[in-house]
Formats: C-alpha cells, structure tokens, sequence
C-alpha cells in the first residue's frame, strides 16, 4: 500500500511547464530540490519498493530493460543523470518516474507493446519527466501544503482501481481548492515528456511512430472499459490533443523501419511463460508454433521451454532447447536456461559445465553469474563463488546479490567479519543504510578479522552513520 501510494504521489506531483518548447531548468528548480534531495528521496521510495516484494527479481529481464533505458538516457539531453530501471510485477499497463532517476516499469506493459519501439517511446517519454526535474519545479512552484492534498488524491485514485465509483467519489471529494489546477499542470508535463521523449526516440534509432500509435491504441481500448482504463492513462492523462500533437511532430521525421531485439522477444516470451497457469501458457506458445503465429520462432520457442521447465515437463523443454541449439546463434539467455535446467534435473556437474562454457562466452551476463555462484555455494565450493561474485561484483558494484552470495560464501568458510560487511554492502546497494550500518556493527564486533579488516570496517561504519545522520555516533 506504502508503495503505490508514494508511486501516485510522485506521478500526480507534476508542475506547470512553458507553453512553447522545453522549460527553462533554473535555479528556482534546484534551490526548492537540489539534485541530491532528489536521489534521496527516489533511494528512499525505493527501499521500500524493494522491501514490498513487487518488484521482478529475475535478473535477465531487468538487466534487459536497464539496457534499453540506458540506451535511450545516453541520447537524452541530460547526460549527468543517473538512471535506474527496474520492472514491476503487474499485469496493469504502466510506467512510472521517480524522483531521482528511477523509472519503473510494469510487466504489463512490456507484454502490451507490440514492438520494441513502442516499449522504448514510452521510458523515453519517463525520461523526459525526470531530466525536466519535474518534481522540483512543483516544488518551487507550490506552496508544501499542497502535499496532503495530493497524497489524499493518491489514495483515492489507488481506491479507484479496486472500486471505480468509491474512487472516484474520493477523487472528486479531493479536488477543491488547487488540486484540479495541479492535474491541468500534469498535462502540459505529459506534452513536454512527449517531445523529449520523441527527440529521444528519433535519436537512439527507434522507430518514432511507434509513440502515436501506442497512444492511439491505449484511447481506443479505453473507450470499451467501463471506468477500467489502463493504469498510464489515469497517471498520465491522454488527450486527442496531445495525441496530434505527437503524431504531427513525428511526420516531420524520416521513416525508418527498426526490427525488434532478439532480447525483447526472448524477454516478453520468458514473462508470459512465467505468469499465469502454465498449462494454459504451454497450450498459447503451442498453438502460436503450430498456426505459425509469432514474428519469432525462437523466441516462442524459449518461451515454451521455459514453461515447460516450469511445469516440470524437463524431457519436453529439452527437445525444445535441442531445436534453439540447433537452429539459432547461441544466446545467454538460452544457455542460462539450460544450466538450470541440468540443475532442476539433479545433474549439478553438467549444470556447472554449461554455467562455466556460458560464462567464458558470455562473461557480464548476470543470469549465468548468479546461477554458477548458486550452484558452487550448494555443493559446498565456497571459495570459488565468493571467487565469482567478488570478481564480478568489480563489473556491477551496485549489484547487492553479488554481495549477499559473498556474504553466504563468507558464512560457509566461517568468516564472520567479512560475512557481515559482505552483507552490510549488500544492504547499502538495496538503499537501507540502517541495516547496513547494523551489520557493518557487528563486523565491528567479530573477533576473526585482522587489523586491516578491521580499519576497512571501522572507515565504512563511519561513513554510513553519517550518511544516516545518526550525530551520537559519528
């Protein structure tokens, strides 16, 4: 509830903007909420949406959509921003900006969007909102009281999605005073996010129509809904208007047809195989490959391996796998499924040779690194996953799986100092520097590590309570 709650709240909270062209970013913006107020906060949001569980742990779809949003912040007109992408599990048709950086993605809009470009138009146009600095050009524009107004509001639009007519009793209730003008402001944001996203779109090399015709696609359907119209349009409301306005925009552009990943189909393919039940997923990827119905072979069928797996159907998913190998470039994805499936298969020296064949092909995907590091700490070879993951943590030294599979090699070997600061940096990379500061506490109080572990712990302890702000114990 705490979650969607301030998800609705950053999404509502969205400032007027100029008429014509982007807005001046001054320094009005940024005194009312510099840079790093901004990152605190969206850290803090995303503490706690870690914390509720919602968010999609399967690392090969979210490095996925990291990838693609990186692709597009690199052709955005702020390259001093830092961006973080992560996906959400819900069927709803959503994505959200955070203040910060932090965009999230629902799974439902991923298996919505058509192509790749009509998934990238919409992150380009969450870009938009966050190198606007949307939230603090609100900020400086309204007075703080503002805020109850808007949570109160929030709420109502999250009763609405349980209860159309309560919701939007509360929502009317809600809306004296300032806050029908806040929602007029929301619009002339959704405009500005459109254009940048486009110049986004155009520059990173999608397919620049695919943003009018998602559009035009979400108001059709919504139209025979009932009051049930997808999440991003109630949080981001969408008019003919603006609509024509991107649809003239995008016919200044030159046509170019741009063909879908292998990642994007291999991605939606793995999220519909995993949803749902999956008797009734294996019978749509089988009737897709008999009809012939798919723009990707391969990548259906991944997606009913990956069912079948799921269901425990191993001789199956192998005959599957069998006509990947045989038919289509090696992939990580694909290897990955294969390691696992000799490991669901009781067969863990097969699973570590197809881990360690992938790995030396495919040495920064983060399927193949957790599922090795997994694999060595079950069958008891500490050494050489605390090997692994220190090793790979120097690629992604934000990662805190990297750190929490140290922490379990470290408590396999016995070494509970270095257990415990494994483990504190694992915390400090899942924003929740309090329990960090608790672990790096008791590392301090280990008694197994030498003077020079001990220094490294201290240093660190010191720097995490004064990022806590704790002044009795800096």
């Amino acid at each position: 509830m705490r979650t969607i709650y301030l998800i609705l709240l950053c999404l509502l909270s969205a400032p007027l903007a100029l008429a014509d062209g982007l807005p001046d970013l001054g320094d009005a913006a940024q005194v009312a909420l510099p840079p790093q107020e901004e990152r605190r906060i969206g850290e803090e949001i995303m503490r706690d949406i870690r914390a509720s569980g919602e968010m999609v742990s399967d690392v090969e779809v979210t490095d996925y959509v990291q990838a693609l949003g990186d692709r597009l912040a690199t052709n955005g007109p702020d390259n001093r921003q830092r961006f973080g992408f992560f996906v959400i599990q819900d069927n709803s048709i959503n994505a959200f900006a955070l203040p910060g950086g932090f965009i999230g993605v629902h799974t439902g809009l991923i298996l919505t969007t058509q192509n790749e470009s009509e998934l990238a138009s919409v992150l380009g146009h969450e870009i938009g909102h966050v190198v606007q600095h949307h939230m603090a050009r609100m900020l400086a524009q309204q007075q703080r009281d503002m805020i109850p107004s808007l949570a109160a509001l929030a709420l109502a639009i999250l009763a609405a999605r349980a209860n159309p007519q309560m919701g939007q009793a509360g929502i009317t209730a809600v809306q004296a005073g300032g806050i029908q003008r806040q929602l007029d402001y929301t619009r002339e944001n959704e405009r500005e996010a459109d254009r940048i996203g486009l110049q986004i779109l155009n520059q990173a090399g999608f397919d620049t129509r695919a943003m009018p015709t998602f559009f035009e696609q979400l108001m059709k359907g919504s139209r025979f809904t009932d009051g049930a119209a997808p999440s991003f349009l109630r949080t981001h409301p969408l008019t003919t208007e603006r609509i024509a306005d991107v649809r003239n925009r995008v016919e200044q552009l030159p046509y170019h047809p741009v063909p879908d990943s292998l990642e994007f189909q291999l991605v939606r393919a793995k999220l519909r195989a995993s949803q749902g039940d999956v008797q009734h997923a294996i019978a749509q990827f089988e009737d897709s490959l008999h009809e012939k119905r798919y723009t990707n072979e391969a990548a259906q069928r991944y997606g009913l391996a990956v069912a079948l797996v799921r269901a425990r159907e191993y001789a199956r998913a192998r005959a599957e796998l069998a006509w990947l190998q045989g038919n289509s470039p090696r992939h990580p994805m694909v290897e990955t499924l294969a390691a696992n499936l000799d490991a669901a298969t009781g067969q863990p020296q097969l699973a570590l040779e197809k881990f360690r064949n992938g790995l030396a092909l495919f040495p920064e995907h983060r399927g193949l690194i957790y599922g090795c590091a997994e694999i060595l700490l079950t069958w008891g070879h500490a050494d050489e996953a605390l090997k692994l993951a220190a090793e790979k943590s120097l690629l992604f030294p934000d990662d805190p799986y990297l750190y929490e599979l140290q922490a379990q090699a470290y408590t396999q070997l016995g070494k509970q100092l270095l257990r415990h600061q494994a483990q504190g940096e694992a915390y400090y990379r899942q924003y929740d520097v309090a329990s960090a500061v608790e672990q790096m506490e008791l590392a301090q109080k280990s008694n197994d590590g030498d003077f020079y572990q001990q220094s490294i712990v201290e240093a660190r302890l010191k720097t995490l309570r004064q990022q806590l702000g704790d002044p009795k114990k800096k």
